[in-house]
């Protein structure tokens, strides 16, 4: 009697290489294929969508709370002067840069709020240096709005070694920063 031949099975490389084929052609950029024939200024694209957007007096990215409401009437509850391209308290944020500016600046976020600062050595001293981190808390302007994270190395030899500083110090930069900032608020309100 002879025995019937097993089914012949394809190898699972063929399986694998079909796989890695159907991958490779979804993730090819479809873009393109929708895109020819297309100026980038034509009806159709991203650019025609956004025309006429920058011509107004409150376009854009507003960082600084210079956007003001078009009535006279302060119904946002001291919540920044029509910072609207803020996620935080726009004289907050701002007097938080300008108390800050003495530093140079490493990265600033204003949607969340977050002052970062590249390490300073105070004029006349090689030994020391400063870094500080600022966190604006909210759109309201209140004294708790803002705090302030001071860090302090000193050299010893070739290397900075992290080192203590007074609470005092970063009480004293959020003190300047509220009154920065109440500084601002009234000039924005005398100028209405």
């Amino acid at each position: 009697m002879t025995r019937a031949a097993p089914p012949r099975r394809r190898p699972a490389a063929l399986f694998v290489a079909l796989a890695a084929v159907t991958v490779i052609g979804a993730c090819s950029d479809s873009n393109e294929v929708r895109n020819v024939g297309r100026d980038e200024y034509t009806s159709q694209s991203g650019r025609d969508r956004v025309r006429g957007r920058l011509t107004g007096q409150d376009d854009g990215i507003v960082l600084f709370g210079t956007s003001r409401p078009r009535n006279s009437d302060s119904s946002d509850g001291g919540s920044g002067g029509g910072g609207a391209g803020l996620g935080v308290n726009a004289y907050l944020w701002r007097a938080t840069l300008d108390t800050l500016s003495f530093m140079p600046l490493a990265s600033a976020d204003p949607f969340g709020g977050v002052i970062i600062t590249d390490w300073y050595s105070p004029p006349g001293t090689s030994t020391e240096r400063f870094k500080a981190t600022a966190y604006v808390m909210g759109r309201q302007l209140r004294s708790d709005g803002v705090r302030i994270s001071v860090f302090r190395q000193v050299r010893q030899g070739n290397n900075w070694t992290d080192a203590l500083v007074t609470p005092a110090t970063s009480a004293e930069l959020e003190d300047r920063v509220l009154a920065r900032a109440r500084e601002l608020r009234s000039q924005s309100t005398a100028g209405r």
